[in-house]
């Protein structure tokens, strides 16, 4: 059933299944998607779970920040949301930008276990040709409305960026385009080592948007991880391969 609940003024949607009373999983979905795009892990687990499964603010039906947000303003949310609806000690599951959340939070919470469905929090290493592009854009800002003047260096430069941007870059609006920024740049590998609780990598080995890579990487920080990784599956591996992945998190959270 999905439900909207408001946290300091933002307006959050969410759905909520499973049993009264059941052990309790926040689940979060990646960057560009809503609750929708995670159903699927959801009814993997509202059987015998409660299942809260977020729009996080900015995406689906939950209102965008009013000012450009870091992580830690995500995971305060998140906190809160918690709080309010009296959730403890619970499950958090996150794909791909939810991971990011759900390792922050996890840092520093009673949580009971955690899931990460290739997830996002390590800054990648780029090539020279990346900086050089980056280190070009931030010079034309500042130079070109010295030239033409603040209008037509604004237009070039929105359609420079719209270009040069990723796929999620491009279809996000200008405030979630300016959280991107900052959320994209943190690397959340210092609270890595204190997440207590057990935590299951989930991948697919053919992901080139949180490589394999990253999840080795979390696995040797989080001192209680395990990894398992699914062949022929990219960034979204609960979709490509759904019957081993129901297995391995029922495994994981019900057994």
């Amino acid at each position: 059933m999905e439900k909207k609940i408001n946290i300091e003024g933002l307006e959050l949607n969410y759905d909520e299944t499973g049993p009264d009373g059941a052990s309790p999983v926040i689940l979060m979905h990646g960057w560009g998607c809503n609750h929708t795009t995670v159903a699927s892990i959801a009814n993997a687990l509202n059987k015998n779970m409660k299942v809260y499964s977020l729009d996080l603010p900015g995406h689906g039906k939950s209102q965008e920040p009013q000012e450009p947000w870091g992580i830690e303003r995500f995971t305060s949310l998140v906190e809160k949301f918690a709080k309010t609806l009296d959730i403890e000690n619970p499950v958090l599951i996150g794909h791909s930008f939810g991971g990011r959340i759900s390792i922050l939070m996890a840092s520093r919470n009673n949580i009971s276990k955690v899931v990460l469905v290739d997830a996002a929090g390590i800054k990648p290493h780029h090539s020279l040709k990346y900086y050089v592009k980056v280190y070009s854009f931030k010079a034309a800002k500042k130079i070109l409305p010295y030239i033409m003047g603040n209008k037509q260096a604004g237009k070039i430069i929105d359609a420079w960026r719209g270009k040069a941007g990723s796929a999620d870059y491009r279809q996000s609006s200008p405030m979630m385009r300016a959280v991107m920024s900052i959320c994209v740049n943190e690397d959340l590998k210092k609270f890595m080592p204190s997440i207590k609780a057990p935590t299951l990598l989930i991948w697919g080995e053919n992901d080139t948007a949180t490589p394999l890579s990253d999840a080795k990487t979390m696995e040797r920080l989080i001192p209680d991880a395990g990894l398992v990784s699914f062949p022929d599956c990219g960034h979204y591996s609960f979709l490509d391969n759904p019957g081993q992945f129901k297995a391995v998190i029922q495994s994981f959270l019900l057994k």
